[in-house]
């Protein structure tokens, strides 16, 4: 079985979804993630709310081949109400997307996995699972936490396992390696500087704007690679600058070379 390769929205986040799509396709990836709702003042998100982009975008998908790996992310805070994402979800349905990103903001956990399965459920009813991903500055800041809330969120959701803030957490591959397979649809790939001790401030900024490519950063991707199921897709989110005179094809089709190199050099093909 071949793995499958998206590039996630955030690795060139200033091209708009269609224009994505056919650049990720030339570059070789299988599939792409698409950011819908900003996420930062500083960073775009693409609603798709107009028509006619929503028609480019489902163009460029016919006319190349490749799929909505996910659609991202759904901010799961206190006040969050699950009919104001009820369109997104519904865009993402339009696009045949596989999977929408949720984000864990609520520090009451019993409200957030019942948040979570509400999303799922109504995900579900547009042909998408909905996964939670944790992020070391939030109140799910690992593997395990991850875990506890989405099994307390009934048997839907998946979760997501992002290469840089597993390094970043206190999670560990004998816990990755427990995880059912089932409740890994995907993971997120990259890899990136390491050292003892991270501020917040230090974690945003290198996850927002500093990853690496595979092979070319301090990650053991080599252990967290094989902790996975063998044949899970993988989406590629390295953020980052353009080298030299390099376009957003050129830095793709870099990304998706080092991560065939990274896995071949751990024995998992591609």
């Amino acid at each position: 079985m071949s793995r499958k390769l998206s590039v996630a929205h955030l690795t060139a986040i200033d091209l708009a979804p269609a224009a994505l799509i056919r650049v990720a396709a030339e570059a070789g990836f299988d599939g792409v993630g698409l950011r819908l709702l900003q996420v930062t003042p500083d960073s775009p998100g693409y609603p798709l709310s107009d028509h006619t982009e929503l028609r480019e975008t489902r163009k460029a998908l016919r006319d190349t081949g490749i799929e909505v790996a996910d659609i991202e992310f759904l901010r799961l805070t206190p006040e969050f109400r699950l009919a104001e994402v009820l369109p997104t979800l519904d865009t993402g349905a339009e696009l045949a997307a596989r999977h929408v990103i949720a984000a864990p903001y609520d520090r009451d956990l019993s409200r957030l996995a019942d948040r979570l399965a509400a999303l799922a459920e109504a995900a579900e009813d547009r042909g998408l699972r909905a996964v939670l991903e944790f992020f070391p500055w939030t109140p799910v800041p690992d593997l395990a936490t991850c875990r506890q809330v989405v099994e307390a969120a009934g048997p839907l959701p998946g979760l997501l396992v992002d290469s840089l803030h597993f390094d970043r957490s206190a999670s560990t591959l004998a816990e990755l390696a427990a995880v059912p397979k089932e409740r890994l649809p995907f993971a997120h790939l990259c890899d990136a500087l390491v050292q003892p001790r991270y501020t917040e401030e230090e974690l945003l900024d290198t996850a927002r704007r500093e990853r690496l490519p595979p092979g070319e950063g301090e990650i053991a991707l080599t252990n967290l690679l094989r902790s996975l199921p063998r044949d899970i897709p993988l989406g590629l989110e390295i953020p980052g600058p353009l080298r030299g005179g390099e376009t957003h094809r050129d830095r793709l089709q870099r990304i998706h070379g080092a991560a065939l190199m990274e896995l071949k050099k751990v024995g998992l093909g591609s």
